[in-house]
């Protein structure tokens, strides 16, 4: 799974689900990558490009195209709060480990998808949170996303020692065959006793990767210009409105209860009480979100199906169905054991002062 940018729209696209076209999931525009031996021939896909147009760097002093000639070398596009991302994370970042004294370099190309992730605090601490220690060139300005003209999240792109781009992987999965590529392009530099193991990586977390046979829910925006399936009557655009919740809503339909804004990107809610209302099919929930005003905290509840999400609940919610928004990032709120089945979830906001941009699914 990935998400794609094309004409500045951005895409929940999927190779694994297509049999539930109906829930307005699309299709990955390339061809499914298998798994083949180390040792095949692998084309010249370009040269790597330009890393200059990255606004700062994190974990290392900028690097060039230069000064990583004689290095296999990974770059991996991400942004802080895809959930697509943080599951392919903990391969790159165990690779990363395994490879770096066998002549790899892995670099990561921040390039934010929401106005708050541009914000360096923001992520310098995501970084910390995900013990991401190799460099970090912030994109903020996507010039180095133009420079390779990509378009998805995640995007692997593998360059040999003299600079050529060698092989790709857009989105998750693959993950035999990225590793097999890295130990070759070791391999044709010389590099001596390259580990031919895969790496052993125990994902937790947000990391675990999504249960594909029972996800029936795509990633759905909230604010106006991308935003599905909302079921509340009479949205007003960038100005407090009171809104209220159907009596039904069908699957992957969304609704608000109270005093919100709709904005262009997100919604925010202005008096305290108000709720967000998400019948969806899926093993986890999250919601990305955070306070209107750094520094400060919003108090939630959730509930699936009427009742405190409390066996179902996600990394950020406690034993009593609860939790706190104290930060803008992605919130793991439902984590349901099986069956999985269509419910319910509701989030309802014991402060005013949040602001949500997206759901996404696992």
């Amino acid at each position: 799974m990935l998400k794609k940018i094309n004409h500045n729209r951005r895409y929940f696209l999927t190779t694994m689900l297509k049999t539930i076209a109906a829930t307005q999931l699309g299709t990955i525009g390339c061809t499914t990558q298998h798994a083949t031996s180390a040792t095949a021939e692998l084309p010249i896909e370009g040269d790597l490009p330009s890393l200059g147009g990255a606004t700062t760097w994190l974990n290392s002093q900028p690097l060039t195209v230069d000064e990583l000639r004689g290095k296999a070398v990974l770059i991996n596009f991400c942004t802080y709060t895809c959930i697509n991302w943080l599951r392919q994370l903990p391969y790159v970042r165990a690779w990363s480990e395994k490879y770096q004294d066998q002549g790899l370099v892995v670099i990561g190309v921040h390039t934010p998808e929401f106005e708050f992730e541009k914000n360096i605090d923001n992520v310098r601490r995501a970084l910390t949170d995900m013990k991401i220690d190799y460099p970090i060139a912030v994109d903020n300005d996507y010039a180095v996303w133009r420079a390779f003209g990509n378009h998805y999240w995640p995007a692997l792109y593998f360059v040999d020692t003299q600079g050529t781009i060698r092989h790709h992987q857009f989105g998750e999965g693959d993950y035999e065959r990225s590793e097999q590529v890295i130990q070759q392009l070791l391999s044709e530099a010389g590099t001596n006793r390259v580990a031919q193991e895969i790496a052993e990586v125990e994902a937790r977390g947000f990391e675990v990767a999504a249960d594909w046979n029972s996800l029936r829910s795509p990633e759905n925006y909230l604010g106006a210009d991308r935003t599905q399936n909302f079921a509340s009557p009479g949205a007003v655009l960038n100005k407090p409105h009171s809104y209220a919740v159907p009596a039904q809503l069908r699957l992957n339909q969304w609704a608000l209860s109270g005093d919100w804004t709709i904005g262009r990107q997100a919604i925010a809610l202005n008096q305290s009480g108000g709720r967000i209302v998400y019948r969806f099919h899926a093993r986890d929930l999250h919601l990305v979100m955070g306070p209107t005003e750094r520094g400060t905290s919003v108090r939630f509840r959730v509930l699936v199906n009427g009742q405190p999400a409390v066996a179902v609940r996600g990394l950020d919610v406690d034993e009593q169905g609860e939790g706190i928004v104290t930060e803008q990032r992605l919130y793991q709120l439902i984590r349901q054991p099986q069956p999985i089945r269509d419910r319910q979830f509701e989030i309802e906001f014991l402060d005013s002062g949040v602001e949500a941009f997206a759901f996404t699914f696992g």
